[in-house]
């Protein structure tokens, strides 16, 4: 027979013998106190619970309240979790209503609005945090990964980094300002030259194999590498003076950017070594690569991970040429004002979709004729120099001869488009249709021989023959066609989260620059200069 269950308050007790109770003073006293110390244990028990988290709850976060909506971004907030309830019984407490953690382990959270371009990797590196820490407010559909974000859209960050140990977060120029965008088409860098009558609008420079004056050797240049001239003007002015003073003398009439460089003396190589290190700066930051400076004595700062693209970029050109204490002068005033002065507010120009969320490909086909076989020779590397946007491939035609040998065989139309620019060396293709190279989805074609070079102002069809494969441009070893996209004038890295797709032809980045890979279907083509057997790809098959 299974034992009776006992309760605390009906405990039955035996008439001793005699027919008397043992109810005397004694056990009175003895019951009162059991009952007391019962009361109290049930008084502790209610106090405990409710003081404790509820289940599934840190105890740094219970109790804590969620965030208000209009958080500055950037600026640190107390933790956000969910007050527990409380209890409706002494030994049970219900589990909160579930809702979407905010804050990994309670901690600190920032809360952080996007720029044009942030992918969901690239605000990991520079917050140093992992991609599934950074969350939406409540309500709000969660970031993806693998997508350009929206520009605007609200993100709450665990905050990790040491405010401390982190540089300036002031906004220097949108990105817009930073690319040869739109915002610069209409921009004459000569007349505006002539009308701040320095030594620049006097200047002779010499691009691409001609002379020309000093505006259109700014502009030229940034053309070549995506640059604003707005910008390299500006930094012209703030280091050498060119733009405003008729007579610089000295470093600043040799080396008017600053470069210390026995090859890169005179206005286009100092030009060239500038818009390079801003192109560094600005796609190591888009791509999440680049989150820390070493300035020019040695030391270091983290990069604040509030900071746009085009921010970041004028931040690590200073870090090539400063030390510590002139980095943050120019940086919180001096460039600045020199900026200011010359073109007013940088932002009001600012175009804030320039890279737009969910950025898509157009379908492209290979740049070569249909059924004509090349070789993958070069994986993602710089879209004009070494160590900028890795945005390019390349491929070379099968030839006999090594080298730069004369070729036969004909680059081709990737998609319908107008050609708007056919220079030394290179075929731009516009895809939008509305005739500029600053908009739009634009396909840059680089060392195009002239002989059969197709015309600015004509339009194609997709596989229409633009000319030949060759040396012609700048720096090559063998004959080849270098193929790169640009969007609103911002260069697309070849591999990422958007990646150069070539019908089906997906690419993918190496160790470094021009290693890589071509994946389709299960096949993978690894990039070589070699044109073995095994780099070889055929158009439309």
């Amino acid at each position: 027979m299974s034992e009776r269950p006992r309760h605390l308050t009906h405990v039955v007790r035996r008439r001793p013998p005699g027919g008397r109770r043992a109810d005397g003073p004694g056990a009175r006293a003895l019951a009162a106190v059991a009952l007391f110390a019962l009361a109290g244990l049930m008084i502790a028990v209610l106090v405990l619970a409710q003081g404790e988290p509820a289940p599934g709850a840190s105890a740094s976060t219970a109790g804590a309240s969620r965030p208000a909506l209009g958080g500055a971004a950037g600026t640190p907030e107390p933790p956000v979790g969910t007050q527990a309830p409380l209890p409706t019984s002494t030994f049970l407490v219900p589990s909160p209503t579930p809702t979407r953690s905010l804050a990994q382990g309670g901690g600190a959270v920032l809360r952080y609005l996007t720029s044009t371009g942030d992918t969901l990797a690239a605000l990991a590196a520079r917050f140093g945090v992992n991609p599934a820490d950074i969350q939406a407010p409540l309500g709000a559909p969660a970031p993806r990964d693998g997508v350009t974000l929206a520009p605007g859209q609200t993100l709450i960050i665990p905050a990790v980094l040491d405010p401390a140990s982190l540089g300036p977060a002031e906004r220097l120029i949108p990105d817009s300002e930073l690319v040869f965008s739109a915002s610069a088409a209409g921009f004459d860098a000569q007349a505006f030259a002539r009308e701040q009558g320095g030594y620049l609008a006097g200047y002779k420079g010499f691009v691409d194999g001609s002379t020309r004056a000093g505006g259109d050797t700014v502009t030229a240049v940034g053309l070549q590498h995506s640059i604003n001239p707005r910008l390299l003007l500006a930094l012209l002015e703030h280091l050498g003076g060119w733009v405003t003073n008729p007579a610089p003398s000295g470093e600043a009439l040799t080396r008017p950017l600053g470069y210390a460089h026995p090859y890169r003396d005179d206005l286009t190589p100092q030009l060239n070594w500038a818009a390079n290190q801003l192109a560094i700066g600005y796609y190591g930051w888009r791509a999440g690569t680049l989150t820390e400076l070493t300035l020019a004595d040695g030391t270091t700062r983290r990069l604040n991970p509030s900071l746009n693209a085009g921010t970041v970029a004028v931040q690590y050109f200073f870090s090539r040429l400063y030390g510590r204490d002139d980095w943050y002068a120019a940086l919180t005033g001096g460039f600045a004002e020199t900026y200011r002065r010359l073109f007013g507010d940088p932002f009001a120009r600012e175009l804030p979709t320039l890279i737009p969320g969910d950025l898509a490909q157009p379908p492209l086909l290979l740049p070569f004729q249909r059924g004509a076989t090349w070789y993958f020779s070069g994986g993602p590397h710089g879209a004009w120099e070494n160590g900028g946007a890795q945005a390019a491939l390349d491929f070379a035609p099968a030839s006999l001869e090594s080298g730069c040998a004369l070729s036969e065989t004909w680059v081709t139309a990737v998609a319908a488009g107008q050609v708007v620019r056919a220079g030394p060396g290179a075929v731009v293709l516009d895809l939008d249709g509305d005739g500029r190279e600053t908009t739009g989805w634009v396909i840059f074609y680089f060392h195009m021989a002239e002989r059969d070079r197709i015309a600015a102002g004509t339009f194609v069809e997709p596989g229409d023959r633009l000319g030949h494969p060759s040396c012609e441009g700048g720096r090559s070893t063998g004959t080849h066609v270098h193929i790169a996209r640009k969007y609103n004038g911002e260069w697309i890295p070849a591999a990422g989260v958007l990646p150069f797709n070539l019908e089906g032809w997906v690419a993918r980045a190496g160790e470094g620059e021009y290693q890589g890979f071509l994946d389709r279907d299960g096949q993978t083509i690894r990039a070589c200069a070699c044109t073995a057997g095994w780099t070889a790809i055929t158009a439309g098959r």
